[in-house]
Parts: C-alpha cells; sequence; structure tokens
C-alpha cells in the first residue's frame, strides 16, 4: 500500500502528551491524551466487506484494497511502519452520572492520513485489549460489527453527519458475550471494523482532564482540536475559546436534527459518545423508528428510565453541552457568555426543529398555522401504531384538493390497521381538510412539492430486522445480504422499484425478537 502511506501525516501522537508506561495494562492514566497500543494477532482474518466510496476518499486504490498487506493492517494482524498504534484516554457522563475514566476500551487507532486537504484518522473496533479496557476483552463480535458498518455508511448518505466505516472483516476467533446480560453467556463469531473520521475526540475527552484538574493538558487538547479542526477560529484566546464552544454547539444541534427527522434513536448519549465535531459517532444499541412514539428508546439499559429515547435527544444534547461548558469555563471566564450559547440551542432547536418538519410535510412557505399542523400530525401518528417512515414518505403523493385519497394513502403504514375506530378516522380525516387547505398556499405544483419531499423523507433505512436477517445469514458465511443492503442504503431517497420489498413495515416476527425490538450495549 505505497500510494496509501505516503498520505500518513500524523498530530494527534506528535502534538499531544502520550502515557509513559508502555505496558498493556488496565489502569489509570494520567496527564495524558492517549496510550500506545498493539493490536491483538487474530487467528484465521477474512475481510467480508469493503466500501468502494471510502476508499476513493482516502486515497486508497482497489489493487491495493485486495491485497494482503490490506487485510492484515485492517484486521490489526499488521502494523504499518512508520506508525505506532494508539487507544485515546477520556471519561463521561453515563446515564446522568459522572463515570470517571472509561477511555478506547475495545478501539485501536492505526493512523492518520491527509489526503485532498482532508484529515481522516483510522480505528479498529474490536482489535484487542487496551489499558481503558477495564474487565473486558477489546474485541467486537460480528453481529455488532455488521451493524456498525452499516449503519455508519447508511448515516452517511441519508446526508447525516456522522463517523463512517471502511471495512468490515471476521477474525477467525471466538468471542464470549452474555447478549442480554441474563447470565447466559455464549461464543459468538469476532469481528472488526475499520472506523473513519476526521478525529475521534469526544466531549469526554475535554471532561476527564477538568476532572482531574490537568489544566495544562486541557488547554493543550483544545488548542490542538482548534487548530485541526476549527482553524477558522483563528489563534487561541478567550474569544477563540468561546467562538469553539458556540460552533460545537451548533453542529451538535444540526446532527440530532437531522437524527430527529430520519427517525434514529441513538440508544445512549452519554458524554463519551459524542463527538467534538458534531458526528454520529459509537453505533451500539442503536435504532430506527418504527411505530412513530417519542418515547421509544432501543437500549435495553435505558428501558425503564427512558433517559435516551427519540423525544429526549435534543434535550440530552443540550444536557451534555452542559457539562462541555463547565469543563471550557476556566478557559473562557464569562459564565453569561456560556450561557447564551447554551440558551441559544433551545431556541435554535425550536426554530431548526419547525423548519425540518416543515419541509418533511411540504410546507415550504411557512404560515403561523404551521406548528399547529404538524403537531397534530404528530398526535395523529400516535393514535394508532403507525410506520414512521412510510407514512412521510407516503405524504408525499397527497394531491391538494383530492380529499379522497389522503387516510387511503396512508394506511399501509398502519400495523393495525382493524384497530381503526370512527373516532381516529374522523380525526385523519379533518387533519387532511387543514392539510389540503394549506397545502393551496404553496406554489409549487403537487410534483415539484413531492420531489422536495421526496428529498428529506427517506425510502429506506437501516430498520434493525434488515440488519438481524443480513447478521443471521453473516453468521452462515453468507454475506450477500450485508451487500444488497449496503447497496440499497446508498440512495435512500431513490424509489429503487427493484428493492421495493425494504419498504414495509417491521414484520410481526420481529416485533419483540432480540437484535429487531430492543439491544443491549453487548457487542
Amino acid at each position: 500500500m505505497k500510494t496509501f502511506k505516503s498520505h500518513i501525516n500524523e498530530t494527534f501522537t506528535s502534538e499531544l502528551p502520550a502515557d509513559p508506561i508502555l505496558e498493556n495494562s488496565r489502569r489509570q492514566v494520567s496527564e495524558a491524551c492517549f496510550s500506545y497500543v498493539t493490536p491483538k494477532h487474530t487467528a484465521k482474518p477474512e475481510l467480508i466487506h469493503v466500501s468502494p466510496e471510502l476508499l476513493e476518499t482516502l486515497g486508497i486504490s482497489e489493487a491495493e484494497s485486495q491485497s494482503e498487506e490490506f487485510l492484515k493492517v485492517f484486521t490489526g494482524n499488521q502494523v504499518l511502519e512508520d506508525t505506532r498504534p494508539y487507544a485515546m484516554c477520556y471519561g463521561g457522563h453515563q446515564f446522568g452520572n459522572w463515570a470517571g475514566q472509561l477511555g478506547d476500551g475495545r478501539a485501536i487507532n492505526l493512523t492518520e492520513i491527509e489526503y485532498k486537504n482532508q484529515r481522516w484518522a483510522l480505528q479498529l473496533k474490536g482489535a484487542g485489549p487496551t489499558p481503558y479496557s477495564r474487565t473486558a476483552d477489546g474485541l467486537a463480535v460480528l453481529r455488532s460489527s455488521v451493524r456498525e458498518y452499516l449503519c455508519s455508511e447508511a448515516m452517511f448518505h441519508l446526508g447525516v453527519p456522522t463517523t463512517r466505516a471502511l471495512s468490515l472483516a471476521v477474525t477467525g476467533d471466538q468471542v464470549l458475550r452474555d447478549v442480554m446480560y441474563n447470565g447466559n453467556p455464549e461464543y459468538e463469531e469476532g469481528a472488526v471494523v475499520c472506523r473513519v473520521a476526521p478525529s475521534f475526540l469526544r466531549f469526554g475527552s475535554f471532561e476527564l482532564l477538568a476532572s482531574r484538574e490537568d489544566a495544562k493538558t486541557l488547554k493543550t487538547l483544545t488548542d490542538y482540536t482548534i487548530k485541526h479542526f476549527y482553524p477558522e477560529l483563528g489563534a487561541p484566546s478567550k474569544a477563540t475559546y468561546l467562538a469553539f464552544f458556540k460552533e460545537v454547539s451548533e453542529r451538535t444541534l444540526k446532527m440530532i436534527v437531522d437524527w430527529q427527522r430520519v427517525g434514529f434513536v441513538h440508544g445512549v448519549m452519554n458524554t463519551d459518545n459524542l463527538s467534538i465535531l458534531g458526528l454520529t459517532i459509537d453505533y451500539g444499541p442503536y435504532g430506527w423508528l418504527e411505530g412513530f412514539d417519542y418515547g421509544w428508546t432501543p437500549n435495553t439499559t435505558d428501558r425503564q428510565h427512558k433517559r435516551y429515547r427519540y423525544g429526549n435527544q435534543p434535550n440530552i444534547g443540550l444536557w451534555n453541552l452542559y457539562q462541555l461548558a463547565n469543563v471550557l469555563y476556566p478557559l473562557i471566564e464569562d459564565v453569561d457568555a456560556l450561557q447564551a450559547i447554551l440558551d441559544a440551542y433551545k431556541s435554535n432547536f425550536e426554530t431548526q426543529s419547525l423548519q425540518m418538519m416543515r419541509s418533511k410535510l411540504g410546507l415550504f412557505e411557512a404560515e403561523e398555522s404551521d406548528l399547529k399542523l404538524i403537531q397534530d400530525f404528530e398526535d395523529a401518528l400516535q393514535m394508532l401504531e403507525t410506520d414512521m417512515t412510510i407514512a412521510f414518505r407516503t405524504l408525499s403523493k397527497f394531491e391538494k384538493g383530492n380529499l379522497s385519497n389522503g387516510l387511503k394513502l396512508i394506511e399501509d403504514a398502519f400495523y393495525n390497521p382493524d384497530a381503526m375506530t370512527s373516532e381516529i378516522e374522523e380525526v385523519w380525516k379533518a387533519w387532511f381538510d387543514r392539510y389540503s387547505d394549506r397545502l393551496q398556499k404553496e406554489a409549487l405544483s403537487d410534483a415539484e412539492r413531492a420531489s422536495k419531499m421526496n428529498g428529506v423523507n427517506p425510502k429506506y433505512v437501516l430498520r434493525n430486522y434488515m440488519s438481524q436477517l443480513a447478521i443471521d445469514d453473516a453468521e452462515q458465511g453468507d454475506y450477500a445480504l450485508v451487500d444488497e443492503l449496503f447497496n440499497l442504503l446508498k440512495n435512500p431517497y431513490d424509489e429503487q422499484p427493484d428493492s421495493e420489498k425494504w419498504f414495509a413495515k417491521r414484520p410481526e416476527w420481529a416485533r419483540n425478537k432480540v437484535g429487531c425490538s430492543m439491544l443491549s450495549c453487548s457487542s
């Protein structure tokens, strides 16, 4: 991989303090941003899938991707010459409580490259233990790796800010996991995903340093982050640090509004899982809304309190930003200025969320009545279990003035149409009456409006049952469905008539199946 190696340009390890201890033992790491570590060799590595688009983005040729060296490097079996893999040190608030040091417990960063004026960090997930693995083995299993690989790329093509995934491989090793944390562990097939992002820095990277009152390293890390990822903000100063926090806040908000738009639920929005670049990071027990439900969470650990439910994601984004504001305060020393940014997050969410929902309903010329129309639509969606993706996508076919086709259009989105009562039917008919009147104020034709609506309402998303079907096949050595879904989700807004079978409600067999409804953090 001679061409690829020429792009290596490491800054994280050359500009930030390293853990001086080289022994790979579980421990507390102080006054350092990372620890050097070597990936674990695997028994029989085999590549399952590689992203052609990301190969091109990283400047890796197709021939290089088919080489033995590529296989070994991106499964942890060979270290690129002149590089030193490392695990990042960070802490975090987990479910609202400070958890102390966490760090890359099963992620190992290989190197950084710079290609076409873009910087990328490459990281293996599931490549073995690190000083931050605590009591775990640092490995990952095939089911979680398939989910992360497919969803990373699916989110990118949906237009949601995200880390990405270059490759997916099985290791040939067996990994012991207790899927539902019920005392019944079983061996599963091990796997490794190569994750790619400009940086994997998180809110927790800064939090840990502040919690230890390590002001020197905190400033060094903040200056590094601004220099490489927010260079337009200028040289370090209190004003620059404040502008940095503002930009992080705005990026975080944009990401979450996009999550809400497509019905994505992260499942575990701890501060160690929030990117300092506003990217979706750490695809663990995530899920996609099937029935539209603000109270739904995919995470079994969150089942009781539902802290990370769909409707609470914007609030949790703000809560996490409060923690970051506290961390950065010593660099800024202006409570009012920080509070103004946090207050702006609240008002900007209201504005951006309304605009996003207008676009989903095809309301492109703002009217005061829009908010009530949107709220009433959401209420109607929850009167019967109604599939979010199908309902919004199908709504684009509504013709203003044609009241007869309103409710009939979205009938296929109802999970139990037999539960429709005359009262619910009247609510829907009344809503479509108002919707039709509202559309009369739009200058766009029905076809033009439909085209714009279909650009924000995806037809295809990675429903959990789809992932599970691919996982079931992959565990039998059949990776065809992984490839089919990967290619389907590259064009989520297109009709793709040959793939119509995936534009369907979750099948009933998947309603309560492990991996299809609720998921654990076990991977």
